[in-house]
């Protein structure tokens, strides 16, 4: 099925490169962990959203308002319940078509090679892992448009995957993939049928090959990013930290 998602589809949408890439930001900083700095920057958010087609920019001032009524410590909550525990709610596009393989190791080093021929470079150390969703949005958004189409369409199965998830837990963040799916191509039938053996099936596994992207405890479900012994009902959420090299949702 590699040749499903892998390849590249030139199906044309109906939005400029400005507006694209302003939806693709405003998406990368919404699907990161929520902060301070998130609330404090809700009104140039708001701007922004506003000044979009509605299509593209009603869903993202929806769950901005809701950011502000519910609070940032019951977003932040629910965050973590959504898209740090949830296996299908990954937010990395190779885990659920590489899962735990060797597979997917080659993947993350192939969105590198994209980012490094765009002139940015994400270090092992210190960043994100290269297919984290927030990074390739903002990457787009920042850098290069195109490289970073060619990877979401790419991966335009695990996109849908994620959105069925979020919709099946009618989740607060559900405009925002709504509006990052209305910048991408539909899926084709060979996608769905795709689709649908993925769901079946599930992420592939296998236990060898991935410990050089496994380092600080990192478990390649990107859901289980915790203690063995650590206690969900008391764990403190905490935000994902990114390299300097791709800030997401600089400046923070």
């Amino acid at each position: 099925m590699d040749r499903v998602w892998r390849r590249h589809r030139r199906a044309e949408v109906p939005w400029s490169p400005d507006e694209t890439a302003a939806t693709w930001q405003l998406c990368s900083l919404l699907l990161d962990y929520p902060t301070e700095a998130l609330l404090a920057r809700l009104p140039s958010l708001r701007a922004v959203a506003a000044a979009l087609p509605p299509a593209l920019g009603g869903g993202l001032t929806a769950y901005l308002d809701e950011v502000a009524s519910a609070g940032l410590g019951e977003i932040q909550r629910d965050y973590v319940e959504t898209f740090d525990v949830t296996r299908t709610c990954a937010l990395h596009l190779t885990y659920a078509t590489c899962g735990d393989t060797r597979r997917r190791g080659v993947a993350l080093v192939q969105f590198k090679q994209v980012y490094r021929a765009s002139g940015v470079e994400v270090t092992d150390a210190d960043a994100e892992l290269p297919d984290y969703l927030p990074v390739v949005l903002e990457f787009g958004a920042l850098t290069d448009l195109d490289a970073a189409w060619r990877l979401l369409t790419d991966h335009r199965v695990s996109i849908e995957l994620l959105h069925r998830a979020l919709t099946r837990r009618q989740s607060r963040w559900l405009p925002v993939l709504e509006a990052l799916r209305s910048t991408l191509p539909a899926l084709q039938g060979t996608d769905e049928e795709a689709l649908a053996a993925l769901i079946a099936a599930g992420p592939p596994t296998e236990d060898v090959g991935l410990e050089g992207y496994a380092a600080g405890g990192y478990a390649m479900d990107p859901a289980l990013d915790f203690r063995p012994d650590a206690d969900l009902a008391t764990m403190t959420p905490g935000p994902t930290q990114l390299g300097a090299t791709i800030p997401v949702g600089a400046p923070r």
